[in-house]
């Protein structure tokens, strides 16, 4: 009778999953299916499901709009915020979760509200910032905007791994004879590897899909992804097909990245979830 009824359970779980699953990639889908009609199937109803699929969108998203260097530019920008944020807001991170107090609590608090601070707010003062020093449509301003905004995001992830680590940890190996970097570089961050690599995928995430602070400090050499993608579309048809496959240009690295680091992303999200 249990087992009856477990075995339900589990195949109502597999089909909520699989509803929720093909909800979420229908616009997924359907981008991808645009991309690949000429705009007279695109916009036909009812929508077309047997077409003549046409790749002439996608040849001139890549040979014709230089998508290529955009994603060089999202690509390098994504990258360098990844390793700065990320080694900051890990030694933070390591910090805070080996204090004690009510301070530490504080801290945490005012990261978090800076992190709620609407982009809009932020982003004139750094183009005033930017502007004045010069570095307006350079790769630094993107930078140092970026690691700006997502460091409290990065401190706050890297501390929930870390808190997980036993104090006693540390401990046994100043006993040792170990120092605090050689503690925190060859004890406790091995141990939060996986963490890591979740922790810097987000990073990632945030600084590719940055869209506000890319249109205010970019320009014609640094231009972004996002950016780019804005410029197709209006109220011609002709170009939602182009937009689309733009879209997917976007998705694929991203997808790639991801899928090469499956197997860290589960254990990372894994990791704290069992005491």
């Amino acid at each position: 009778m249990n087992a009856g009824r477990f075995r339900t359970s589990q195949i109502l779980l597999f089909v909520a999953l699989a509803a929720f699953t093909a909800a979420m990639l229908t616009p997924v889908v359907w981008a991808l299916m645009t991309s690949v009609k000429q705009p007279i199937d695109a916009f036909a109803i009812p929508p077309k499901i047997v077409f003549e699929p046409t790749f002439e969108f996608h040849r001139q998203v890549w040979l014709e709009k230089g998508f290529g260097r955009f994603l060089l530019n999202s690509a390098v920008i994504s990258l360098a915020t990844v390793v700065v944020s990320v080694s900051i807001g890990t030694m933070a991170a390591y910090a805070l979760s080996r204090m004690s107090g009510k301070a530490v609590g504080g801290i945490m608090l005012a990261l978090l509200s800076l992190r709620m601070f609407p982009h809009m707010l932020l982003a004139i003062p750094f183009f005033i910032l930017a502007k004045y020093l010069n570095l307006i449509d350079t790769y630094p301003a993107m930078v140092l905007a970026l690691v700006a905004i997502n460091q409290p995001f990065t401190i706050w992830m890297m501390h929930s791994f870390f808190v997980d680590v036993p104090k006693e940890i540390d401990e046994a190996a100043a006993i040792d004879g170990a120092g605090e970097w050689q503690t925190f570089f060859r004890v406790v961050l091995p141990i939060v590897r996986p963490g890591l690599w979740v922790t810097a995928l987000f990073s990632l995430l945030l600084a590719y899909n940055e869209f506000l602070f890319a249109l205010v400090l970019t320009g014609p050499h640094t231009k972004t992804l996002p950016v780019a993608i804005a410029e197709y579309g209006g109220e011609d048809l002709n170009y939602w097909s182009l937009s689309a496959a733009a879209a997917i240009a976007i998705m694929i690295p991203i997808v790639l990245f991801m899928m090469a680091l499956q197997k860290h992303l589960v254990r990372g999200l894994a990791l704290g979830a069992v005491k």
